[in-house]
């Protein structure tokens, strides 16, 4: 499956590129990830802070003119939380311990993004991972306590130099639920993803004649 998903993508970027022009783009993105849970609790699982992650991927710009762009990308995430767990003995707290609950995400954005004159950007867009977790979490499967599949969305600011090199900032939220309410032990909790992305990025392709446009107005020639 991930070596036709990655075929059926690369050809996406070839077709792009042959019908779009001096308006398209692609280019290589990676970099941090501050990620935690939000939601309710339960008596065992009393609180989520952030944790470190990673994310890296590629991406394509479709311009529409000079400032407006449709941009998908395909990423590898690494999202979770931090999870205070609270132990008990006879129906009281002895102790609070706290443990790294990591979820891996194939994800897709799709961003409109509008870019300033100058390089800026900002950018919103709605986003769908599929969980390809391998870790464990207190000796149990993360695949078996999270759902195979989320949906989020995405908003962020950054800047695209005229030679490509970029730095770009999202915060994403999820809509729909992390956790797989069918394990017992994640009966009465309701989750959903939260965090920052920081990355890097580098697009190939075109970048002067969209800087160009950009300041003249125009569309690239």
């Amino acid at each position: 499956m991930k070596k036709t998903l990655a075929i059926v993508i690369m050809g996406l970027l070839t077709a792009g590129g042959q019908v779009y022009g001096q308006n398209f783009q692609w280019g290589v993105k990676g970099g941090g990830n501050l990620s935690t849970f939000m939601g309710s609790g339960n008596q065992y699982y009393s609180s989520f802070s952030m944790q470190a992650g990673w994310n890296a991927g590629i991406f394509t710009n479709f311009f529409l003119g000079s400032h407006f762009a449709i941009a998908p990308e395909l990423l590898f995430t690494r999202e979770g939380a931090k999870i205070n767990t609270t132990s008990s003995q006879n129906t009281v707290s002895v102790g609070t311990n706290s443990s790294h609950f990591r979820v891996d995400y194939l994800s897709l954005p799709v961003m409109a993004k509008f870019r300033f004159d100058g390089g800026f950007f900002i950018e919103t867009g709605p986003e769908f991972s599929i969980n390809i977790s391998n870790s464990h979490w207190q000796d149990q499967s993360v695949r078996d306590l999270t759902n195979n599949a989320e949906f989020g969305w995405g908003a962020g600011v950054g800047y695209q130099s005229p030679i490509g090199l970029g730095i770009g900032l999202r915060y994403n939220l999820g809509i729909s639920k992390v956790d797989n309410t069918s394990q017992a032990g994640w009966n009465d909790v309701s989750l959903r993803n939260s965090g920052f992305m920081l990355d890097l990025f580098w697009a190939f392709f075109n970048n002067k004649n969209l800087s160009q446009s950009g300041q003249s107005g125009q569309p690239g020639q």
